[in-house]
């Protein structure tokens, strides 16, 4: 492995130097396209990175203590999880770079997710407690289904190498789990009709309700970056990465783009739903595609 490559990927491509303006960029994105769908104006471009300029010049409530110092790492943590998960997404796996696997991508991935149920009671706020416990049902009820229709693709191609999973060819079953994936996303990113955890309209956004200022801005990076990862992680196993540097890139781009726009569109055309509907969902209906795609992959695995 080429350590300067390493370095590149991390750094730069899809490190953080790509990362943390893609991730604004994606929640522009998301935030103007419900807009233009509601028949708002929404946004203008480049707002998230100007609330992220303007939060980190604010002050922080002053919390004495070691609940003081929990709640200002939460936030850390999650950016550097999220941060992490980006550079190890399998963008260019012909082309050298971190050889991940995928347990250590998952495992990066949930680390945001239960930072903010953690700092949602480290707040000793009502609403912040609620929102964390909304969090942790949500977490729990999808997760399931994401980790077995991960577990699915890795079992079919016999690795969990990131590279390896990337540069094998496409079959049905890979994209059966990548639909249960794409389904579980909405949850993790918190948008409609999954957005339970940071409902302004019924707990003041829940987790968040005691932060401000840098810690606050933090936690919006972490959330754009969360972004990246999530549908980074169904772009880059879409389609199998060609011989072309340049071309795979725009493939995975291109991938990424469309998807935030279907999520998008389906949180501008959806409600939130209640907790006990979204827990029956994800635990009758969508659990189905992932047990049925480990089951098909182990059972190719048997006659192989």
């Amino acid at each position: 492995m080429n350590l300067l490559t390493s370095l590149a990927r991390f750094l730069i491509f899809p490190g953080l130097l790509f990362a943390i303006p893609a991730a604004w960029l994606v929640l522009w994105i998301e935030r103007k396209s419900v807009a233009l769908l509601q028949q708002r104006i929404g946004p203008p471009f480049g707002q998230p990175f100007f609330d992220f300029v303007k939060l980190m010049g604010k002050s922080t409530p002053p919390r004495p203590g070691v609940n003081g110092m929990l709640m200002r790492a939460w936030p850390l943590i999650a950016v550097s999880a999220s941060a992490g998960a980006v550079g190890l997404l399998p963008v260019l796996p012909l082309h050298g770079g971190f050889q991940g696997d995928l347990i250590l991508l998952l495992a990066l991935m949930e680390i945001p997710a239960i930072c903010m149920i953690v700092a949602g009671f480290s707040s000793r706020s009502l609403f912040g407690e609620i929102g964390s416990a909304r969090e942790a049902v949500l977490l729990v009820s999808y997760n399931l289904v994401f980790l077995l229709a991960a577990v699915s693709i890795a079992v079919s191609k016999h690795s969990f190498r990131l590279d390896a999973l990337a540069s094998a060819p496409a079959n049905p079953w890979r994209y059966l789990g990548l639909i249960a994936i794409l389904i579980c996303l909405p949850a993790k990113l918190h948008v409609n009709p999954f957005s339970l955890p940071n409902a302004e309209q019924e707990i003041y956004s829940g987790p968040m309700v005691e932060y401000a200022g840098f810690e606050l801005a933090l936690w919006q990076l972490s959330h754009g970056l969360e972004w990246i990862a999530g549908v980074g992680l169904v772009a880059t196993l879409a389609i199998p990465p060609t011989a072309h540097l340049w071309l795979d890139v725009a493939y995975v781009l291109l991938i990424g783009l469309l998807l935030v726009l279907v999520l998008s569109i389906i949180a501008a055309a959806t409600a939130r739903l209640a907790i006990d509907t979204t827990v029956r969902f994800y635990w009758q209906c969508t659990l189905a595609f992932a047990v049925l795609a480990i089951s098909t992959t182990l059972l190719m695995r048997l006659r192989s």
